[in-house]
């Protein structure tokens, strides 16, 4: 029996692939071809330079085709003024754009969720209505960079390691990563300064200021101020919480008077001791309104107006007027300054 010389076909599930092998999120494959001897097309290739003249025209063209862009690794890719804007979001989520040069490019409702951007060139590009919910921009040049309705997210990528990396006691790689987002933070802020969009740039500069907080030791008097700041006026950002923060501690100011009793005008009813305050005995209406004198006492020495007809009785009612009225004096001067700002500011 003769052998027969010719080699056997190839089983067709021997044969190599000839599209990408690069699975997307949402479980489909990469149809490019294959140009190597990897199993991934040119764009999902981290072998394949990017560094080429004619990406930016090949890019622009796969773009046209309308298929995703999920995973290019376009690192060091001279992409100046590449259109990639389309009325059909475009996606670029997950894309590896280290120091790529995009100056200028229409990036316009373009998804760029979790892209790395660190040390991107997008000075002067146009990011209107992009998605940009985790993507690094450590080190990103953004002069001139169009930022209108931009997707951030509620926290930085950075901002977010540095909390992992804390809850899981890496103390040292939390401070580098706080660092990080400080820096993210301030680069949007100037960014948007620039471009005059000033509530953007005050949301970016509390987050900054966070950052900057998280930074200091925990217990130290720095780090106290800060978050009093913060909690009072939102770091200069936030006229309506000053007024809510001096409501606050009226309120709390008049439950300290009410319990420890103070001298004032007949009323009606008052304590044993004389006093406008707090009665055990006395029915509940009565107590609401001996506090509501303690209120209005409260408000009184907050705005420094003076005592007035109700006047403290003790060593320590005195001492905590006087404190409450020197509160009253600087948050009122906090609320001007703050305000002020706001305003000149547009």
């Amino acid at each position: 029996m003769t052998q027969d010389p010719r080699p056997e076909a190839e089983s067709p599930s021997l044969q190599p692939p000839v599209s990408c092998g690069y699975v997307r999120a949402d479980g489909s494959c990469c149809p490019g071809e294959i140009e190597g001897d990897s199993d991934l097309c040119y764009w999902h290739d981290p072998d394949a330079s990017k560094e080429v003249d004619d990406v930016r025209s090949r890019l622009e063209t796969w773009a046209a085709t309308g298929e995703s862009m999920e995973g290019f690794i376009l690192r060091y890719a001279p992409l100046q003024g590449v259109k990639l804007n389309n009325q059909h979001r475009r996606v670029l989520r997950r894309a590896n754009l280290f120091k790529a040069d995009l100056a200028g490019a229409s990036l316009w409702n373009v998804d760029l969720r979790g892209a790395d951007l660190l040390k991107t060139n997008l000075a002067g590009a146009n990011l209107n209505e992009a998605k940009l919910q985790d993507a690094d921009l450590l080190g990103a040049v953004l002069d001139g960079t169009k930022l209108e309705r931009v997707e951030w997210g509620e926290k930085s990528v950075n901002e977010r390691a540095a909390e992992e990396a804390k809850s899981a006691g890496r103390k040292e790689e939390a401070q580098e990563k706080f660092e990080e987002a400080e820096e993210v933070y301030r680069a949007l802020r100037q960014a948007y300064d620039g471009a005059g969009r000033f509530e953007q740039a005050g949301f970016f500069f509390r987050r900054e200021m966070t950052m900057r907080r998280m930074l200091l030791p925990r217990w130290s008097l720095d780090r106290l101020w800060s978050k009093l700041v913060a909690v009072f006026c939102a770091y200069g950002e936030s006229p309506p919480r000053v007024i809510i923060s001096a409501v606050v501690l009226n309120l709390l100011a008049a439950v300290a008077f009410f319990v420890t009793g103070i001298n004032g005008p007949d009323i009606g009813f008052a304590r044993e001791d004389g006093r406008i305050g707090m009665d055990l005995s006395a029915g509940f209406w009565q107590n609401v309104s001996a506090y509501l004198h303690c209120v209005y006492y409260s408000v009184v020495t907050f705005t420094t107006l003076g005592y007035g007809e109700m006047t403290p009785p003790t060593l320590l009612t005195r001492h905590l007027a006087a404190g409450h009225a020197f509160l009253g004096a600087f948050m009122m001067a906090m609320f001007v300054a703050v305000f002020g700002k706001k305003m000149t500011r547009g």
